[in-house]
């Protein structure tokens, strides 16, 4: 395509006169990995223009332009998957401009704030020696016994019979726990497992109950072969989606550096790694109740969020992004104005690499989605778009 037909059609687009034909067009073009330098430095001259006239739009109005680019390139592509768009104070052209140019090429959207004054500079070069693949369905079960079965090197069927129940790999990936009948006046066997992921792993887990629980990078659950008793209590560490069957007479329990979590039946994430600041419970639907060892705490209702910090304070947060908390869950990375610190340790679990800052942790914040299916080279190249470097050998990862 010539680039007077490309400024032809891109002008067209955002002035929302083009046609289906000339839209097909224009994402057919701007797929093109050979075409990013020609888009960004049409993307600069029509931001340059546009700036010139000094008009500013409202949230509401840059929040549903952005949706619409969003939408528009899901359709075309056909992506049906929906996207949500967080409120952002933008300049409408340049947040659409950037959603056009990173979605199609990374397959998500990134923005950069800062109080700062922006500087032009000139592009920044990734320097990778090597790329680093995503992470995957990695976990190693550990048995009553001590035995441990590494799940990934696992085939698929039957992989211990504990009495109680047996443990099954699905066909799907999925460590299934299947409760067995036991003779009558035979008792229950308490014995626990612990189902662990590495760095760059992740697991999908069914316990006895039908409770389903996914189990994000470098974390863990200790659980009962079978439930008895008057409640359903679990351990975890790191980071923990769930969905509970319900049981009215057997509250579910998740325990988890002295906080406790009691639902009934419900779905629900944990975020509890070691070296965050506070741990998170956020409530997708039903209801739970979230304490301290010492027993203070809330109860949380769906769409929110509580928080305690390592003195054992629960606090509320009654508007959180629910969407954030569980994206992992959904194979997303979304960060919605996170610190440099912040996504460095979520990308230093999935991708399993040590992180070290050049020159301190570079300032600002960041908001954006992308896919956890991608290599570590998308990631970053989304990133450097703000300006920050970075440079990867092996599995080091040197922010510049």
């Amino acid at each position: 395509m010539e680039n007077t037909r490309a400024v032809y059609l891109f002008q067209r687009y955002f002035d929302k006169i083009a046609t289906e034909e000339e839209i097909s067009e224009l994402m057919q073009w701007v797929d093109k990995n050979q075409n990013e330098k020609r888009i960004k430095a049409l993307m600069d001259k029509v931001w340059n223009e546009f700036q010139e006239s000094g008009k500013i739009f409202t949230n509401e109005e840059s929040e549903q332009i952005l949706r619409n680019v969003l939408e528009e390139h899901l359709r075309t592509s056909g992506n049906q998957k929906s996207i949500r768009v967080k409120r952002m104070k933008i300049v409408w052209l340049r947040a659409a401009a950037a959603a056009i140019l990173i979605i199609l090429m990374t397959g998500g959207y990134f923005w950069y704030n800062t109080t700062k004054p922006v500087v032009k500079t000139t592009a920044n070069v990734l320097q990778m020696k090597n790329d680093v693949a995503p992470g995957g369905n990695k976990a190693t079960l550990t048995l009553a016994n001590g035995k441990t079965i590494i799940l990934d090197n696992a085939h698929s069927g039957q992989l211990a019979n504990l009495g109680n129940s047996k443990v099954m790999k699905t066909g799907s990936g999925q460590l299934a726990y299947e409760a067995q009948n036991t003779k009558r006046g035979e008792q229950k066997v308490l014995a626990y497992n612990v189902l662990t992921t590495p760095r760059g792993g992740q697991y999908e887990l069914l316990l006895p109950d039908g409770s389903k629980v996914w189990l994000n990078a470098a974390s863990s659950i200790r659980f009962p072969t079978a439930f008895t008793g008057n409640n359903r209590k679990v351990e975890i560490t790191g980071e923990a989606y769930f969905e509970i069957a319900q049981n009215a007479t057997q509250p579910f329990i998740v325990e988890s550096n002295g906080m406790n979590v009691t639902v009934l039946g419900t779905h629900f994430n944990v975020n509890a790694y070691s070296d965050n600041a506070d741990m998170k419970v956020t409530l997708v639907e039903g209801r739970v109740k979230v304490a301290s060892e010492s027993g203070t705490g809330t109860i949380l209702n769906p769409m929110e969020q509580a928080e305690m910090n390592k003195e054992g304070q629960v606090r509320l947060v009654e508007k959180a992004d629910v969407n954030e908390a569980v994206a992992w869950k959904e194979g997303i990375f979304q960060f919605d104005g996170d610190n440099m610190a912040t996504i460095m340790k979520k990308i230093s679990r999935w991708y399993d690499v040590e992180v070290t800052y050049k020159n301190g942790v570079p300032s600002g914040h960041f908001t954006g989605i992308i896919s956890r299916n991608t290599n570590l080279s998308e990631v970053l190249k989304m990133l450097e778009l703000s300006g920050v470097q970075f440079q990867v050998e092996g599995k080091n990862l040197v922010v510049l």
